[in-house]
């Protein structure tokens, strides 16, 4: 028998025991397990969508909010703290520690432009917080929105290197788009799309599904290893439209706003003084630019705007309750006591819904005015299945109180948001407000600090970037203690700000105009809170300091090219590698759901769709392809024996539908659109090559059809048309379904034509 190798492999060099030629001669031995020190607290992170600084209770609303004031009350409320402006960059923030541009990601997940600073994707060189977690004993879990990964490779061949499982947690369950229908949402559960587990009819919520998932999540762990602590990532669709909510919320805030968001705006900034959330002679800001005074609105605006208002009140006073739900499990259990809960919303809220609010979103991103009166007559699905709804900017500017602007904007409207923490077992002071000025890039090191952990310097090989962040566990128990951030810059969308040293300059960009013509502001904030008095032209040379040190700070984190191309550009323009670029799509029955941002890209375009079946019978029917929601889509089916084309612009429907009845056997059953002109044309049916029927479509849409994406044999999720109920799969036997698509938007005939 031969001697043991005198090159034991790398794993045996660390080995303590004894290796002999024979286990007789040989000593085993075992490292010790992991293990964090007896007590480490769980985490858990809570983010809430598009939540204005003051639209909880406790930041000086009157929506009810008793979960998340119970935090507070429990805990620490930080009114000066700030994020990036926008979903995707905050996150990216909050997962590394770093800023935003330098993990790459200048603006949404959604897309690459080009330059390192906007690759879509967080970046290798920052390691994640559930990464470093999960490396040092934790258990990691998300739940919710997670928009960090590339849209395109968001489908079931991956690439799954972005996606949550990859990047640091052990259980996913959620959705990976920016918003989603809170009735019909697009689901994943670890690395592969699920249907949600029940209907709308039957009670289903997003909120409640998520928090169900969380306690699941969270049950598994603690009954197994309760000697490991975890780390919850929490984060909710709410309240990013659409304002859904179940009826009894709707119903709760029926007539609570039709004082106007003016009344609302001075009753909010009169609580925040009076509950010392802001410093006393804190001006409320003026109207934002397209913000009417509520009494010169007509009665159906009014009627209209406090509606929209009431849903989005219901949406977050639903997700109080669920997170409620959370925290009475976390005590029921015993977990409560030593979690640090960190809830925070990601930007201020939300412009998108347009200076008269919006029942479709899809008219928001293709930059499509909607109507009044049409909306009028929709009011009461506002909230409902039927509606992807949002409020006007009166409503949005109410919600950032006392601020400017709002999110997308590097004014405070946009980057000034709740942030509360809450540590029963560890917190020396609670139920009080912190007024140091800190940023979303500071709680990836707040926690490091508090759990005794380090940032790697290189992991899995690749060097780190410097975390960017500051611990502010020094606030804890030092109310008034100087903030020990010296500066921050905010760059989105061409807007632009810097912080330093209590002062802010800041620029509102116009889109398509020149940079250099933007009009700098200076605001003293020590002494003025919510940016009323311009200090631009009194103090030239502090104006010339803070740009200077904009500069700098640009320089140092990579914020440059500014870039002010919008989502309708950029939707336009697949990443590299992106499905997209193929003009022939060929798709499978039982193939999963193909999120939109990886669909065929028809929108505008000449193409062809052809299903290639077999019916037995008349009778078999169904669904072939179906893309969209009640906001916006098309889809393609057999029913009552003929074949019929629907397209959804915006809410209108134009359909094609066979002149005649379909014959039963093997058939080619095609839908052809061809352009008579930007934005129109005519749609055309054949069976087998004939032609079997024609419409004039006059109007699609010229840039996005939202985030719900495609079906093959069915369609799932919020209906693409009203004229079948449920999914309406196909019954016959269907080989496939190939998509030709023009190359480009000027193309009218990219293909033969059939006839």
């Amino acid at each position: 028998m031969s001697n043991a190798s005198p090159h034991p492999p790398s794993e045996s060099r660390s080995f303590q025991g004894k290796i002999g030629t024979t286990y007789e001669e040989s000593t085993p031995w075992w490292p010790d397990p992991q293990a964090l020190p007896e007590g480490t607290p769980n985490v858990v992170v809570i983010v809430l969508d598009d939540v204005g600084f003051s639209d909880l209770g406790c930041f000086g609303s009157d929506i009810d909010t008793p979960a998340m004031d119970a935090l507070a009350t429990g805990g620490l409320r930080y009114a000066n703290f700030h994020t990036t402006t926008l979903c995707s960059p905050t996150r990216a923030c909050l997962m590394t520690g770093r800023n935003h541009h330098s993990v790459g990601m200048r603006m949404l997940s959604n897309f690459d432009t080009g330059f390192p600073s906007g690759r879509g994707q967080i970046t290798k060189a920052a390691a994640t917080l559930p990464e470093v977690l999960r490396d040092n004993g934790f258990n990691t879990m998300a739940v919710g929105k997670w928009h960090l990964a590339p849209m395109e490779q968001t489908t079931a061949s991956g690439p799954y290197t972005q996606w949550p499982l990859s990047r640091g947690f052990e259980r996913y369950y959620g959705f990976l788009e920016a918003e989603t229908d809170s009735f019909y949402p697009e689901l994943f559960y670890d690395n592969h799309a699920v249907d949600p587990p029940k209907s709308p009819e039957e009670g289903y919520h997003l909120s409640e599904d998520l928090v169900d998932r969380a306690i699941e999540f969270v049950t598994d762990q603690t009954s197994v290893t309760p000697e490991k602590p975890f780390f919850m990532y929490l984060a909710f669709g709410a309240a990013h439209a659409p304002h859904q909510a179940p009826q009894e919320y709707l119903e709760k805030y029926r007539g609570r706003f039709d004082h106007g968001w003016d009344a609302e705006r001075e009753t909010r900034h009169a609580r925040q003084i009076e509950r010392g959330i802001l410093p006393p002679g804190t001006e409320l800001a003026p109207r934002n630019p397209g913000v009417l005074p509520y009494d010169e609105l007509s009665d159906d605006e009014k009627k209209l705007s406090a509606r929209l208002q009431e849903a989005y009140a219901a949406m977050v006073d639903h997700t109080d309750h669920q997170i409620g739900r959370l925290m009475e499990f976390l005590e029921r259990i015993g977990q409560m006591e030593n979690t640090i809960t960190i809830l925070l919303s990601d930007n201020g809220a939300s412009q998108e819904g347009g200076q008269q609010g919006s029942l479709n979103p899809t008219a928001y991103q293709n930059g499509l005015p909607e109507d009044l009166d049409e909306m009028v007559a929709r009011i009461d699905e506002i909230g409902t299945t039927r509606a992807h709804s949002n409020y006007p900017w009166g409503w949005a500017q109410a919600g950032n109180t006392p601020f400017k602007r709002y999110k997308q904007n590097t004014h405070e409207g946009g980057v000034r948001c709740p942030l509360i923490v809450n540590w029963p077992r560890g917190l020396p002071r609670t139920d009080e407000i912190r007024q140091q000025f800190h940023h979303v890039t500071d709680i990836a090191p707040t926690l490091f600090e508090l759990l005794g952990l380090q940032a790697p310097e290189v992991y899995n090989g690749i060097p780190q970037l410097p975390i960017h962040g500051v611990s502010m566990a020094y606030t804890f128990d030092s109310p008034t203690a100087p903030t020990r951030k010296e500066a921050q810059y905010f760059e989105m969308f061409g807007h632009r700000a810097i912080w330093h040293d209590g002062w802010k300059a800041v620029a509102y960009h116009e889109r398509g105009t020149s940079f250099d013509t933007d009009q700098w502001e200076l605001y003293h904030h020590d002494t003025d809170f919510s940016e009323c008095n311009d200090l631009a032209e009194a103090q030239p040379e502090q104006l010339q300091k803070m740009l200077s040190r904009f500069w700098v700070e640009a320089g140092k984190y990579d914020v440059l090219p500014l870039d002010d191309h919008g989502f309708a550009y950029r939707a336009k323009i697949p990443r590299p590698g992106s499905p997209r670029e193929r003009t022939t799509f060929t798709y499978y029955p039982g193939m999963g759901h193909l999120p939109g941002a990886a669909v065929p890209p028809v929108m505008n375009r000449a193409h062809r769709i052809t299903a290639f079946v077999d019916r037995t019978a008349a009778s078999d029917e169904g669904v072939l392809v179906s893309l969209g929601n009640i906001s916006s889509g098309y889809v393609l089916y057999v029913k009552d024996n003929r074949l019929v084309y629907e397209y959804n612009f915006l809410g209108t429907r134009y359909a094609v539908t066979s002149t005649e009845e379909l014959p039963t056997g093997p058939a080619e059953l095609t839908f052809e659109f061809v352009k008579t002109g930007d934005m129109q044309g005519v749609g055309h049916l054949y069976v087998s090559g004939k032609p079997v029927g024609t419409e004039a479509i006059p109007r699609v849409l010229p840039h996005f059809f939202g985030w719900q994406g495609l079906d093959v044999g069915r369609d799932t999720l919020s209906p693409s048309s009203p004229n079948y109920d449920g999914e309406f799969a196909f019954t016959g036997k269907f080989e496939k379904v190939v998509f030709t698509v023009a190359p480009d938007e000027e193309s009218k005939e990219p293909f033969e034509r059939i006839d």
